[in-house]
């Protein structure tokens, strides 16, 4: 298995994250965006990450390549077993793809208004949440899922992205304290990524 993946990026992590917590041993090639591997550009019509290669099949959704993940390796598993519940994951991840993955682009812009403003959303969003974070250990469940996985490399980056949460948001610490010790998520921070809460 080959992973095509990239230092900063929160699409990329999450995928890592997975693959940390299962345990799965692969060959991570690092892409730089201005100078992308030619295996890269001839197996992803896209030439996105993070990219997995798994013999002849080649993924390049992080939601694709995370579910994979999960189906394939089933253990610990990610996903609850329940079609109800199973599908109000897939719908927190959708939400949180949208809502709060939406605004990366906008926070990260040169544009200082524009920055500013989808930073002011995605603090709000994430306070807005207090109240799941505060009903289990983990988002929705007692058990580490996809939906952690997905939420952890935002929560992870919000310093750096000059989002302060305050103290009003005591159960989010607590979640955040929670996930990021845990030695899986610790194993999946690049060198980049360690450096943005150093």
């Amino acid at each position: 298995m080959t992973l095509f993946s990239k230092a900063d990026d929160v699409w990329s992590h999450r995928t890592r994250i997975v693959l940390a917590e299962k345990s799965i041993h692969v060959e991570s090639i690092d892409v730089d965006d201005g100078n992308l591997p030619e295996d890269l550009l001839d197996l992803n019509p896209y030439h996105s990450v993070p990219t997995l290669v798994d013999r002849d099949l080649v993924l390049y959704d992080s939601r694709v390549i995370m579910e994979y993940l999960d189906e394939r390796f089933p253990h610990p598993p990610l996903m609850p077993v329940d079609p109800v519940t199973r599908a109000q994951f897939r719908l927190a991840l959708y939400r949180i793809e949208r809502d709060w993955y939406g605004l990366i682009d906008q926070i990260k812009n040169t544009d200082r208004k524009e920055g500013q403003t989808a930073r002011k959303i995605l603090r709000d969003s994430v306070l807005a949440s207090a109240d799941v974070f505060q009903a289990k250990p983990f988002f929705l469940s007692d058990d580490f899922s996809l939906v952690d996985a997905t939420i952890a490399p935002v929560l992870w980056r919000l310093g750096a992205w000059d989002i302060d949460l305050g103290a009003q948001a005591p159960a989010i610490t607590r979640y955040m304290n929670l996930v990021f010790s845990r030695p899986a998520f610790r194993h999946s921070l690049s060198r980049t990524e360690q450096d943005l809460r150093a």
